[in-house]
C-alpha cells in the first residue's frame, strides 16, 4: 500500500506540475493585456486578445459562447476556466482538417480552392485576410499552399505568444527590483490631489534660512553631490525615537460591544526581492464606524531564536470597490500607530472593499547570512521508521499557525491552497482533498494540525528520507537552513464594526498590484509635502512623514522621461527600501513612481532623513 501510495503521490505531483505551468501561462497572458489579476476583462475584443496571448486562435463563435449579450465582465478565474475548456489546436488536428480538403493527399491546396472555402464557409474571411495568408512566402509556392509548413508555423507562432507573455511577466517582475528603473510607475493623470490642499505646501523656490528641528523640514541649497545636475530638491526631516510616536488608536472599553472579524496573512520575499502577500475583500452589510488594524503575528517564540519579522513594518490600504472594479477608489490607510500595530478608524458605507497589505521592504530584504550547518528535518526511529525532528515539527506548527487564516485551528481547502500555491505553484481540487480526507485527520472537512504533520511525514516517506522537497517548501515560506523565518512576515488583521458584522476573506496571494502602487502614490500626494524642482515645474517630489516611515514619490508631468539621481549620504540611522545610499530612477512621461521608503535603522534612537533628488 505504501508503494502504491507513493506512486499515486508521484502521479499527483506530475499532474500538479502541469497545472502549475498552466496557471503560470494563464497569469502571463492575462497580465500582458490587463494590469492586475484584480482587474476584469471588460469587452469581447479584450477577451479575444487575452485568448490570443495564451496561444489560442479563438473563432468568433468561441468568443460569443463565453461573452454573451448579458455579459459585462469576466474575472481571472473565469479566464482560467475558459482556457481549460478551449484546448489549443494540435498539429494532428490541423492536418486532419486540411486532409478533408486535400482528398488526394498531396500535401498542397490550390489557392483558388482555399480562397473559395475561406470566403464562403463557416466564419467567412475577407479578401484581404485570405490574401495575407496566400502571400506568405514561407508556406506558399506556385499558386499552392503547403499546409504542412503552414501548420508548423502556426504551432510555432502559438508557442511564441505564450513564451513572450511569460518572458514579459518575468522581466516586469525583475524591473521592479532594479535600482535604476521605472519602479511602480503610475499615470499621473489617474491621481488628482484634493482641491482643498493648501497652495503653500507647493514651493517653487528653495528656502536657505530654515534650520532642521525635530519633526520639521528644511530646504537647503544644492549639495556638492548634486553638482553638474540641472536642478535639485533637498529635504531634511529630523525624527525622534519610535517610542515617542505611539498614539492611542482604539479604546478597548468603548469597543467591547462591537462585532469583530479577523484574518491572518503573510508577506513573502521572492528570489528577485519582490514581496507578495495575501489580498482581502471586506464586506459590510450596513454603514458603520469601523476600526481596522494590522500587526506582525507573534507566533511561538523559541529561546535563542530571533523573531526577525516582528520588526517588519505593516500597513493596510483600504480601497472601495465600484461596479467595474477597474479603478478602485482609495479610502484611507492605516497610519495611526500603537507600538507595532497600525490602524485606521472611521465610517464606511455598506458594500465591498479591498484590503491590500503593504510593507515598505526596508526590513524585509534579501540578507546574505552565514548559517552554521543545516537543520535536520527527519530521522529514523528505533524501528527504522522515518519521523520528523523536534525542530522541524516546531517549524511546521508555526507554519500551520500562519496559514490557518481564520484562526480556527483547522485548514480549509481554500487555506491549504494558498499554502500549495506558495510552495509549489499548484492547487488541490475537491477530488484530491477527498483523498487527503481518507489518509489524514480532518474535522468538518478541514485538516487538523496532526493531519498537516502526517502530510509532511508522507512527503518525507515518498522521498525515502531525502529532505530536498521539504526544504523547497520551507525556503518558499521564508525559512533559512537554520529553520529561522527570515524572509517572511506573518501578520494579523482585525476589523471592529459598531453596527454590523464585518466579513473578511483572503482572495489572492500575489505581488503588489498596480492598484496598491497607485494607492501608495495617491496617499503620499494627498498627505505629503510637495516641492517643485526649481526651474522645472513639471517635476515634483512629494514627501510623506509617518510615525515610523518616510516615503517620497516623484511625479513627472512632462512629455519626456526624466532621470532622477537620489542621494541619502547625509542621512543618519536610516534604512532605505532601495538598499542603496545613492541610486537613480527613470520616471516615464506623465507618470508617478515611488522614489523610496525610509525607516530608522535603530528605532530606539533619533534618525535624520536628508535626501537630495537631482534632475540629471
Amino acid at each position: 500500500p505504501k508503494v502504491a501510495r507513493s506512486e499515486s503521490s508521484q502521479a499527483k505531483k506530475s499532474q500538479h506540475a502541469e497545472e502549475a505551468i498552466f496557471y503560470m501561462n494563464c497569469r502571463a497572458a492575462y497580465l500582458t493585456v490587463l494590469k492586475s489579476s484584480l482587474e476584469n476583462i471588460k469587452s469581447k475584443e479584450q477577451l479575444s486578445l487575452v485568448l490570443q496571448q495564451a496561444g489560442r486562435n479563438p473563432s468568433q463563435k468561441t468568443v460569443n459562447k463565453y461573452w454573451t449579450s448579458q455579459m459585462t465582465t469576466l474575472n481571472f478565474d473565469d479566464f482560467c476556466a475558459i482556457l481549460k475548456n478551449e484546448k489549443p489546436a494540435t498539429k494532428t488536428e490541423l492536418l486532419e482538417a486540411f486532409g478533408k480538403i486535400d482528398t488526394d493527399n498531396t500535401g498542397y491546396i490550390l489557392h483558388d480552392e482555399l480562397y473559395k472555402i475561406l470566403t464562403t464557409r463557416g466564419e467567412k474571411m475577407t479578401q484581404d485576410e485570405v490574401s495575407a495568408i496566400i502571400k506568405h512566402a514561407d508556406f506558399n509556392c506556385n499558386g499552392k499552399l503547403d499546409y504542412n509548413k503552414f501548420c508548423d508555423l502556426y504551432m510555432a507562432t502559438s508557442e511564441q505568444c505564450c513564451k513572450t507573455a511569460r518572458e514579459k511577466l518575468e522581466v516586469n517582475s525583475r524591473l521592479k527590483q532594479q535600482q535604476f528603473g521605472n519602479q511602480a510607475e503610475i499615470s499621473s493623470e489617474e491621481i488628482t490631489p484634493p482641491v482643498s490642499k493648501p497652495s503653500p505646501r507647493i514651493s517653487t523656490k528653495t528656502d536657505h534660512k530654515l534650520a532642521p528641528t525635530k519633526g520639521s523640514e528644511s530646504r537647503t541649497s544644492r549639495p556638492s553631490s548634486a553638482q553638474g545636475c540641472k536642478a535639485s530638491i533637498s529635504t531634511t526631516i529630523s525624527m525622534g525615537a519610535s517610542s515617542s510616536r505611539n498614539t492611542k488608536l482604539i479604546e478597548p472599553d468603548a469597543m467591547k460591544e462591537w462585532q469583530c472579524a479577523q484574518s491572518k496573512g503573510c508577506f513573502y520575499l521572492e528570489e528577485d526581492g519582490e514581496i507578495i502577500s495575501h489580498k482581502y475583500r471586506l464586506y459590510l452589510p450596513q454603514r458603520s464606524t469601523i476600526c481596522i488594524t494590522i500587526r506582525p503575528l507573534n507566533i511561538r517564540q523559541v529561546e535563542g531564536k530571533s523573531c526577525h519579522w516582528l520588526s517588519v513594518d505593516t500597513a493596510l490600504y483600504i480601497l472601495k470597490e465600484n461596479e467595474t472594479q477597474e479603478n478602485l477608489q482609495l479610502v484611507s490607510f492605516t497610519e495611526k500607530q500603537n507600538k507595532e500595530m497600525f490602524g485606521w478608524k472611521g465610517e464606511l458605507g455598506s458594500g465591498s472593499y479591498w484590503l491590500l497589505p503593504f510593507t515598505t521592504g526596508c526590513r524585509l530584504q534579501k540578507v546574505k547570512t552565514q548559517t552554521t550547518g543545516e537543520a535536520k528535518l527527519v530521522y529514523r526511529d528505533e524501528d527504522g521508521e522515518l519521523a520528523l525532528t523536534k525542530e522541524f515539527r516546531a517549524a511546521l506548527l508555526d507554519i500551520f499557525e500562519t496559514i490557518d487564516l481564520d484562526g480556527n485551528g483547522l485548514l480549509s481547502l481554500e487555506e491549504y491552497n494558498f499554502f500549495e500555491l506558495r510552495t509549489s505553484g499548484e492547487k488541490c481540487d475537491e477530488e484530491a482533498w477527498a483523498v487527503c480526507k481518507e489518509n489524514f485527520e480532518m474535522k468538518k472537512n478541514e485538516l487538523t494540525r496532526q493531519g498537516f504533520m502526517d502530510l509532511n511525514l508522507m512527503e518525507a516517506n515518498d522521498r525515502e528520507g531525502d529532505p530536498r522537497d521539504l526544504w523547497v517548501t520551507l525556503l518558499s515560506l521564508g525559512y533559512n537552513k537554520a529553520l529561522e523565518m527570515t524572509e517572511a512576515c506573518p501578520f494579523v488583521i482585525d476589523i471592529y464594526a459598531e453596527k454590523c458584522k464585518p466579513r473578511i476573506k483572503a482572495i489572492y496571494l500575489e505581488a503588489g498590484s498596480w492598484q496598491l502602487n497607485r494607492a501608495v502614490c495617491k496617499s503620499v500626494v494627498n498627505k505629503g509635502e510637495a516641492k517643485v524642482m526649481d526651474g522645472f515645474e513639471n517635476i515634483i517630489v512629494y514627501t510623506y512623514k509617518g510615525g515610523r516611515r518616510i516615503t517620497s514619490v516623484i511625479e513627472n508631468k512632462s512629455e519626456n522621461k526624466v532621470i532622477i539621481h537620489v542621494n541619502n549620504e547625509q542621512s543618519k540611522n536610516c534604512l532605505s527600501s532601495r538598499g542603496l545610499t545613492v541610486f537613480a530612477i527613470e520616471v516615464a512621461p506623465k507618470s508617478m513612481t515611488v522614489s523610496q521608503h525610509v525607516m530608522p535603522l535603530n528605532e530606539q534612537e533619533e534618525w535624520l532623513y536628508n535626501c537630495v533628488h537631482s534632475l540629471v
